[in-house]
């Protein structure tokens, strides 16, 4: 961002009284009877559905489909494609996402509830009192589908088990078979979700459900995640939005450092927003989406570390540390001068950086080779 803006703050919370003695369940994908009923799939029409997809996600269509499930895409839809981009940039197999889009529907209907059954609250129905973050955490999908995630990947042998088996290991749901009749409409979401991830023009699919969790094929050696090593040109010509196969989050980063960049990476393919706050990006308020220096600083707040508005305070957080020294995490400026920078990116490792580039954009990934000669001065936050 180059210029300071105050920006929009954005309410967490209802305002009015809420009937918390009502089960969460019972107003799940939007149907009061489908949540307690433990009874047979709902029928789908993947290519309807696909249809939705494209249409919401590339275009902002607002057309509706008609099925069980499906009652407000224009909601629903990006929360989906959110849970489905973090299970990608956590390297979750397409069988992991499905659970956690079946998970959603069952829940919240695909919906960033501000309520639930006592403290639930969120896509997941997380509860504040059973450690799964705070309330404005949880509100956060990124975080809140992160956590999830994190918690399938604990139960032993999930990749064999049932999409209503794994869902309810993770939830322990007082209507443990309820999870079973997403599972048409999970996967014909993530099915039609996943190219529009990928891009399908250079970057590889998700790993198919059969995969386990470690089937992302290995960053090359020259490019450990820990220093610039590589400049990412191995990677190649990445597709704008798109996470370049073979990329990892560097697991010897410092745990905040991951959590910021797995922040960072559920914004991408998000369009850039001059002064907009980053506080959601995926929705139709334009203020919502990011720009480069909210982009950092939002992705920073998920990890719990508080960073300035700008680009020219931002270069100011920290510590200085040489554009050949980097490590996952820094910040990294261009434009401008060494003490008024104005744009900003995070260094991703593996000789790569994500940033909110300009108008008419999108949030993307590009190489350090692409930004090294324009490099006027790095800070490393954490």
């Amino acid at each position: 961002m180059k210029k300071k803006s105050t920006g929009a703050v954005v309410g967490l919370f209802a305002s009015g009284p809420l009937l918390l003695a009502v089960p969460i369940l019972g107003i799940a994908a939007g149907s009061a009877s489908a949540s307690c009923s433990t009874g047979g799939t709902q029928a789908v029409d993947t290519s309807a559905v696909a249809a939705q997809v494209k249409a919401i996600l590339d275009g902002g269509g607002k057309g509706t489909v008609s099925m069980p499930g499906l009652d407000g895409p224009a909601e629903q839809i990006p929360n989906a494609k959110t849970i489905q981009a973090t299970g990608v940039a956590m390297n979750i197999p397409a069988r992991g996402q499905i659970v956690a889009l079946a998970t959603a529907l069952q829940e919240s209907g695909l919906r960033n509830l501000t309520y639930g059954d006592r403290d639930s609250l969120g896509l997941f129905q997380q509860r504040p009192s059973q450690g799964w973050g705070t309330a404005n955490e949880i509100l956060d999908p990124v975080h809140s589908s992160t956590k999830f995630y994190e918690a399938l990947k604990k139960v032993s042998g999930w990749q064999s088990l049932s999409v209503t088996q794994a869902a309810q290991t993770v939830q322990k749901s007082g209507f443990p078979e309820a999870y079973a009749k997403w599972e048409p409409l999970a996967t014909a979401l993530q099915q039609a979700i996943e190219p529009l991830l990928s891009k399908a023009s250079g970057t590889s699919p998700s790993p198919s459900p059969s995969s386990s969790d470690s089937t992302a094929s290995s960053p090359p050696s020259t490019a450990d995640g820990c220093t610039t090593g590589g400049d990412g040109t191995n990677f190649g010509t990445i597709p704008p939005g798109a996470v370049p196969a073979g990329y990892k989050i560097p697991a010897g980063a410092p745990p905040k450092v991951q959590t910021a960049i797995r922040w960072a990476l559920g914004q991408l393919d998000t369009p850039y927003q001059w002064g907009g706050s980053c506080t959601d990006s995926h929705g139709p308020d334009p203020m919502g989406r990011c720009d480069c220096s909210s982009l950092m600083q939002q992705a920073y707040k998920a990890a719990g570390v508080t960073l300035t508005r700008t680009t020219y305070t931002q270069v100011k957080e920290g510590k200085a540390v040489s554009a050949d020294a980097l490590q996952p995490g820094d910040l990294v400026f261009t434009e401008g001068t060494s003490h008024v920078p104005e744009h900003v990116g995070m260094f991703i490792g593996q000789g790569l950086i994500i940033n909110a580039p300009h108008t008419g954009d999108v949030v993307r990934i590009a190489t350090l080779a692409s930004w090294k000669s324009q490099i006027l001065a790095a800070r490393r936050v954490v």
